[in-house]
């Protein structure tokens, strides 16, 4: 039956009876080709019978579906014509994990960043009110959304208006954990009605999420209301597939590609060193947003679950409130996904640097990340977060600096520190040679013309380069700054010994240490050059493959040194 459906308009037509049959090959489907390719399983299962009920009452892509979070849209892109394109799920050129308007016209929004589908729904309705069309607009909002601040600023201008919106409510109590905070405990007393109406929107539910024709029924009647309204379906995450319905961590909510052999990752060098500083220093207190277990805070919540506050997710909140802990003589760790933090920018300098006050983030998936896409690789930090007054950036190049590192950031008391390492293997330690101020010098030349500046783990890369350069009679010392903003001084002046000075860096090169370091030493003989990625958005691919095509490896960094020097 799944083989047979091209579009929405091939669900619509089936008989009521056949409905089941069809939920059953989904999960089939999604279990085989997810668990091959890695992927978001989870949240996919228990959205099933819901995404085909919608795909039955609405006529995407004239009515507008919207996922919140994005990573639940898998049944939506095989109900639109997309399932033989599954073998190329997360692959480079292949499907995105999210929903992806390159791909077709029934997705929109690019939308992995949680709690902004209400946004982008309250904006279409208003365009097409004032537009004259008719057009509805579906929001599915599940996997913790609503924790969010952005999701009820929305629905409060939702609530106020008229507009048709409807709020497709799938509510499996979780999202990487079980969904934390007030709103929460009201989804699960039955006191959710209550809230809704009083900002305006109607109310239908509890809807069993797994009964296709019950959820068919309420959207029905959700769209015959023509006014804003909230259908709430409870659903099981990992529905049908007893692996994920009894794993107790995060119900499989992402899956890595079958055969993957797990190494050990930066993630848990810091979930080891944290709770090593939390036995030293009781006033460590660590913030997620509803990230326990992907950021590497479950073992410190195990020794100290007092110590630990799940916030949801609502980054702008866990930044204030983390304002608001160190007010209060705490040391708060807010360890972060490197993309995310983009959201809560406002308050990391308003909010924490301006009152000076000690709060170290740490930031997963730095750098390019692979799989997930644009919208998680984690390369505008480095390059955002030097404006921040006060503020001290570190990128650790191996697992002994990563320790070191978020050492000496805790021990900060007059700002903000940040720690930044990416989404893989840690691999083994890079020994220095000697330290000059705060700096590292991990290869050194007599009189060598070249200075590869290796920031955080392309530290390897810059020492293998080193190595092939020395075969071509290119002499080159290499340093880790380890900390690199603010700019240290002495290695400006260390630079301004050498001819040529490269910095290489897994961040956009704007605003990229190697911009600033060349800023330092505009006028004199030294060529500055930045070695980064390009300021654009970069598709999914393996972290490996998107490195090596932007030269951000051994060959590509020999090479481009040999061009800056004009070797052949």
């Amino acid at each position: 039956m799944l083989a047979d459906i091209t579009s929405p308009a091939d669900v619509r037509a089936l008989a009521s009876a056949d409905l089941a049959e069809l939920a059953a090959e989904v999960r089939s489907f999604l279990i085989g080709k997810v668990c091959r390719t890695g992927g978001h399983l989870g949240p996919n299962l228990g959205a099933v019978e819901l995404t085909i009920a919608l795909h039955r009452v609405f006529s995407s892509p004239v009515d507008v579906v919207l996922f919140d979070t994005g990573h639940q849209s898998y049944v939506h892109k095989m109900l639109t014509g997309r399932c033989p394109d599954f073998d190329s799920l997360r692959q480079a050129g292949g499907l995105s994990g999210y929903p992806s308007a390159a791909e077709s016209a029934h997705d929109v929004i690019e939308n992995s960043h949680a709690s902004t589908a209400l946004s982008y729904a309250d904006g279409l309705a208003k365009a097409f009110e004032l537009g004259d069309a008719d057009r509805r607009v579906v929001a599915v909002v599940g996997d913790g959304a609503l924790t969010g601040g952005m999701c009820w600023e929305a629905l409060n201008n939702i609530g106020g208006s008229s507009r048709p919106v409807v709020v497709l409510l799938n509510d499996n109590g979780r999202s990487y954990d079980p969904t934390a905070g007030g709103f929460a405990a009201s989804l699960l007393d039955g006191s959710a009605r209550g809230l809704f109406e009083a900002l305006g929107l109607s109310y239908i539910g509890e809807v069993d999420g797994h009964d296709v024709h019950a959820v068919e029924n309420a959207l029905w009647e959700a769209k015959s209301l023509n006014r804003p309204v909230v259908v709430h379906c409870k659903t099981v995450k990992g529905k049908g597939y007893e692996a994920a319905e009894t794993d107790e961590t995060d119900r499989m909510h992402a899956v890595g590609a079958s055969g993957a052999v797990p190494a050990r990752t930066w993630t848990d060098v810091f979930a080891e060193e944290i709770v090593t500083i939390g036995a030293d220093r009781p006033d460590v207190v660590c913030l997620t947003a509803a990230m326990l277990e992907p950021v590497g805070l479950r073992p410190f919540s195990v020794r100290y679950p007092d110590r630990v506050f799940d916030v949801g997710i609502a980054e702008q909140h866990a930044v204030t409130s983390a304002a608001g802990m160190a007010m209060g003589g705490l040391h708060p760790v807010v360890a972060i996904y490197a993309t995310f933090l983009s959201r809560a920018f406002d308050q990391l300098l308003m909010d924490v640097a301006l009152h000076r006050l000690p709060v170290t983030f740490v930031l997963d998936r730095a750098g390019v990340t692979g799989p997930d896409g644009a919208s998680h690789h984690g390369m505008w930090d480095a390059s955002i977060l030097p404006v921040v007054p006060g503020l001290r950036l570190a990128a650790p190049r191996d697992p002994a600096s990563l320790a070191a590192l978020l050492r000496e950031a805790v021990e900060v008391s007059d700002g903000p520190t940040v720690v930044r390492y990416p989404k893989a293997a840690a691999g083994p330690d890079v020994p220095a040679l000697r330290r000059v101020s705060h700096f590292d010098v991990l290869h050194e030349t007599p009189g060598a013309d070249v200075l590869l500046i290796a920031v955080g783990p392309l530290a390897g890369p810059c020492l293998a380069a080193a190595r092939e350069l020395a075969a071509h009679d290119v002499r080159v010392t290499v340093v880790d700054p380890r900390w690199t903003a603010p700019l240290d001084p002495h290695l400006v002046r260390y630079s301004g010994g050498f001819r040529l000075v490269l910095a290489v860096e897994d961040t956009t090169s704007t605003g990229a240490l190697g911009a600033r370091l060349g800023q330092a030493l505009t006028g004199g003989p030294t060529c500055v050059a930045t070695f980064a990625l390009p300021p654009r958005f970069l598709p999914h691919d393996s972290r490996a493959r998107i490195l090596r095509a932007h030269g951000l490896d051994a060959a590509g960094i020999t090479t481009s040194v040999l061009k800056r020097l004009g070797v052949r």
